[in-house]
């Protein structure tokens, strides 16, 4: 099986990076311009530190229990 038995929590561990990485990165450099007439200038602050948040979280246990076994 590709990569162990622990697929799953690579995947989540890859996943919740990914979550935190975009949020973060939406936060700190937005966009020069729109791209279109419905985009917004910046990315919310609260949502997106609350999902980064969430990503740090799903990440964070992924590699708890990466290094636990």
């Amino acid at each position: 099986m590709l990569l162990g038995d622990n697929l799953i929590v690579w995947l989540l561990l890859a996943l919740g990076g990914a979550l935190f990485a975009g949020n973060v990165m939406a936060l700190v450099k937005p966009p020069p311009q729109r791209r279109s007439e419905g985009d917004l200038e910046r990315a919310p602050r609260t949502r997106s530190i609350v999902m980064a948040a969430v990503g740090f979280v799903v990440a964070a246990a992924a590699l708890g229990a990466l290094l636990a076994k």
